[in-house]
């Protein structure tokens, strides 16, 4: 007999997408919600009063003024670059000669691509991010490990094996036909057991040869129901690279294109400097974005137009880019995002920067059916925030006079100590240790 669980609390709510139309219209906030949690699921979503009475023998968890909200979904990350993160000094091509490619040539030994699997997962857990899409190394092992580590904990996660052929260090390069061997094997082991997806992985055009895209192209071909992930214009430097080693190309996004990988569910991170064709093609053929704010500034990348992009009707979410990102937090992650859009003249809402990290993170990834809302038969992945977590922000939520007001100080100021609980799949996480060192 299974056994229901009814939360209370104030519940963060989203039927629209507040980017392409009024915010008002597509999410709200119930201040005297619940919702009702079943076998893994969410089984019912309303007013605490009316499902108390309607489920009168369900356990009842009492979250008073926090906020019940999905799961945050991380699009972009390198759970690799785990240990690496908040390195000193370095923009994008010197970050991954000096820390990137050092760190990765270590996942050659499976012992330590499972304890970097089992941190990055759990520090992700501790900021309230239950579903993320990660990069791994070019080791088959790496990807074996992040999803064994994945299933331990029942998480929802898409990854896939980084494939390089060129411009990377000896030990850290495949060839064409050994991508295309261990992805394919890759997808055959794990795609779709549980709740794992995979995605084809070409790291960027600048480390994959025509040869090697192509190859990927064709696998990508026959796994269609796969993402591919990678790498779009995050760089100038990186930009006038690619046109050197990609010469007959119209821009950055056409090699990708020329060899099949574009689709509505190709996912590209960064894609901060974009030229006109290539927004055009992303628009036309439903291709998502990943928009990693934090990496983009630490790394001195720029600034994402997300309000424009948004605007032509390309699919966004919202991601950490670790390492070259400098924190673990979807929170922070939301922050930064705020503060870029305000260089670019946008004052973003909370309704938005919380829609990118849940529903708009969701559809990028392709999973908007099973995780990202808070509806009946979405899979019950939650993230429960306190809104008066710290002595700084409790004191202005003190003076909020709208739910957004009370909402926004966490969005700006929150770190793991407002992730009051985390669901997955249903089921409670037990709460962290306390280290006393």
């Amino acid at each position: 007999m299974s056994t229901q669980t009814l939360l209370l609390g104030q519940t963060f709510e989203a039927t629209g997408n507040p980017f392409t139309g009024p915010w008002e219209e597509a999410v709200r906030v119930n201040s005297t919600g619940a919702v009702l949690l079943e076998n893994g699921l969410i089984e019912a979503l309303g007013d605490a009063a009316l499902l108390r009475k309607a489920h009168p023998d369900a356990k009842v968890i009492d979250y008073g003024r926090h906020l019940i909200c999905p799961g945050f979904i991380d699009a972009h990350v390198h759970y690799p670059q785990t240990a690496i993160i908040a390195s000193w000094g370095k923009q994008l091509i010197d970050w991954l000669n000096t820390y990137t490619f050092p760190e990765e040539m270590r996942f050659g030994d499976p012992d330590h691509a499972a304890r970097t699997a089992a941190t990055y997962l759990d520090l992700a857990l501790d900021n309230g991010t239950t579903t993320v899409c990660s990069y791994a190394t070019i080791h088959p092992g790496s990807v074996d490990a992040f999803f064994e580590a994945a299933l331990a904990r029942k998480l929802r996660v898409v990854a896939g094996k980084t494939c390089m052929d060129r411009n990377a260090p000896e030990g850290l390069r495949d060839t064409a036909r050994s991508a295309y061997e261990d992805s394919k094997a890759l997808i055959e082991r794990w795609h779709g057991q549980a709740r794992l997806g995979y995605a084809i992985t070409p790291r960027f055009s600048p480390t994959s040869t025509p040869e090697q895209l192509a190859a990927l192209g064709a696998l990508w071909s026959e796994y269609p129901d796969c993402l591919m992930q990678t790498h779009l214009s995050e760089q100038l430097p990186e930009i006038d690279w690619v046109r050197g080693l990609f010469p007959q190309a119209r821009d950055y996004l056409d090699t990708y294109e020329a060899h099949g990988l574009i689709g509505p569910r190709a996912v590209f991170g960064h894609a901060i400097h974009l030229e006109p064709r290539e927004i055009d093609r992303l628009r036309d053929t439903g291709a998502a974005l990943a928009h990693c704010p934090t990496s983009n500034s630490f790394i001195g990348s720029g600034l994402m137009d997300l309000a424009g992009l948004a605007a032509r009707g390309i699919p966004l979410g919202l991601a950490t880019d670790t390492g070259g990102g400098s924190s673990f937090s979807m929170l922070r992650t939301m922050a930064a995002a705020y503060e870029i859009a305000q260089l670019r003249g946008t004052a973003l809402h909370p309704s938005q920067l919380l829609w990118l990290a849940t529903a708009g993170s969701a559809r990028s990834l392709h999973l908007q059916d099973r995780i990202g809302r808070l509806a009946p038969g979405m899979e019950a992945d939650l993230t429960i925030l306190d809104l008066a977590s710290t002595a700084a922000i409790a004191q202005r939520r003190a003076r909020a006079e709208t739910i957004w007001e009370a909402v926004f100080p966490t969005i700006m100021m929150g770190d793991d100590r407002a992730i009051a609980d985390v669901w997955i799949a249903g089921s409670k996480r037990p709460r962290p240790a306390v280290s006393s060192a």
